[in-house]
């Protein structure tokens, strides 16, 4: 994992640089392309030595929702023609932390057991922003195994406030 870090660090850092007066749109893009190159078949594809990148750049461009602007087309090229497909995830992540750093703000994984409303998604990020001190980017994400409550992820700091944690505590108290 540390190589492929390696790897994309140079990747994410030179588009961040060009791409400095539309973060967002890069993002966007950018992240649609790490989309694609997570899938095990087209990387698969991509290896293959009997195709050639015009053929991998095709199928990649096939797969996106949206069409790339012309320095995402020119980005991907790069990517293809250096083999570095599969580093692609990495240099999304790689450049959302440098766009992160940049305004102030972290991405948070919000695990729920059951559906947040809009209303309650506010009025949990506000809150966490509290927590955390800076601005988030939520994403939420559905997994009954909770039970109830919430499991929030920002960076490497994880605040567990679900029933299945709250079990695990009280299991862990009687057995010890």
């Amino acid at each position: 994992m540390a190589e492929l870090a390696t790897i994309a660090r140079p990747y994410a850092e030179a588009l961040f640089q060009v791409s400095r007066a539309d973060l967002a749109a890069t993002q966007s893009w950018l992240d649609g392309l790490a989309g694609a190159a997570a899938s095990d078949e087209l990387l698969q594809f991509a290896a293959d030595p009997r195709v050639n990148a015009r053929q991998v750049f095709e199928v990649v461009t096939g797969v996106l929702k949206n069409s790339l602007p012309e320095r995402g087309a020119n980005f991907l090229r790069a990517i293809i023609d250096n083999s570095r497909l599969a580093a692609l995830p990495e240099v999304a992540r790689q450049f959302r932390d440098l766009a992160n750093a940049v305004s102030g703000s972290s991405d948070a994984l919000i695990q729920s057991a059951f559906p947040i409303d809009d209303s309650e998604l506010n009025s949990l990020v506000t809150t966490l922003e509290k927590r955390f001190g800076r601005k988030l980017q939520a994403q939420v994400q559905i997994d009954p195994a909770l039970i109830g409550g919430v499991r929030v992820k920002v960076g490497d700091e994880v605040l567990d406030t679900s029933v299945k944690a709250r079990l695990e505590q009280m299991k862990m108290a009687l057995t010890a």
